[in-house]
């Protein structure tokens, strides 16, 4: 199956660099023994898109009032080619300009918001959906101040993180609520999901060796329930690696080499 189209169409003059997100936070190397790593989801979730990178040092100050003026802008290099960031709302919001206009197949959209997981004090990211499937204008990235005082981005911060999503399958989804005996094989594997989760912490508090040696429980990381019984498909991941985004002249096809000479046979 071919894999959707997410072309990165130039806008700006030497735009943002576009990369591939990390798995890693400073917060969560900086949790004893990397402890954080060891949530798998949240690590998936941290590298499940692409991020724009700031080109240049930034210091933004907001006064505390709504107007656009009350937002003032310190870029700290000279001869700023892009203009990547202004004050476009007013009411504390500082906008960001991506300097791409993205396009998506029909079904899909780009879901435009801060990187996940990753903590900036005193400002917030918002989120956008937007429809790149015919969408011929770009989009603008907002963090809005959560209260008055300065704020400071530098170079190579991600100030927006972009991730693909289906445009409208989600309307279809009608959530159940049922109890949970219902199921009687599920609701079985979850009360002994839950009774070793128990012994284990239990082990854990007590200083038990093996159980201190073992860590934690990895049954999501290994992608199997306790009894071993149910077990993740293909899909299951423990890392996420995206691509780097490549130029068009890199994906033409290349030149196909001449065909071999025929032989002519002896009459």
């Amino acid at each position: 199956m071919k894999p959707p189209r997410l072309d990165c169409m130039i806008q700006a003059t030497d735009p943002p660099q576009l990369v591939p997100a990390a798995g890693e936070r400073d917060w969560m190397d900086a949790t004893n023994n990397h402890f954080a790593y060891r949530c798998t989801p949240l690590s998936i979730a941290n590298a499940s898109g692409w991020e724009l990178l700031n080109p240049h040092d930034v210091t933004v100050i907001w006064t505390g009032f709504n107007s656009t003026d009350d937002i003032i802008i310190r870029v700290e290099e000279p001869n700023v080619r892009h203009r990547f960031i202004s004050s476009t709302f007013g009411h504390g919001i500082v906008t960001f300009h991506p300097g791409y206009v993205f396009r998506t197949d029909p079904g899909w959209m780009v879901w435009a918001r801060g990187s996940p997981n990753r903590i900036k004090d005193g400002i917030h990211p918002l989120d956008g959906l937007v429809e790149t499937n015919w969408l011929p204008f770009s989009f603008t990235m907002n963090w809005k101040f959560t209260r008055p005082g300065a704020v400071r981005f530098v170079k190579g911060e991600p100030f927006c993180f972009i991730t693909m999503v289906p445009s409208v399958t989600i309307e279809s989804v009608k959530p159940v609520i049922r109890p949970m005996q219902e199921d009687p094989e599920f609701h079985k594997e979850y009360k002994l999901w839950s009774s070793e989760r128990n012994k284990f912490n239990a082990a854990l508090k007590l200083g038990d060796e093996l159980t201190v040696e073992q860590k934690w429980q990895k049954d999501y990381l290994k992608g199997v329930s306790t009894s071993g019984k149910s077990k993740a498909d293909e899909n299951h991941r423990v890392k996420r690696s995206l691509q780097c985004p490549v130029h068009g002249h890199e994906l033409q096809a290349p030149e196909k080499e001449p065909a071999p000479e025929s032989k002519e046979q002896d009459s």
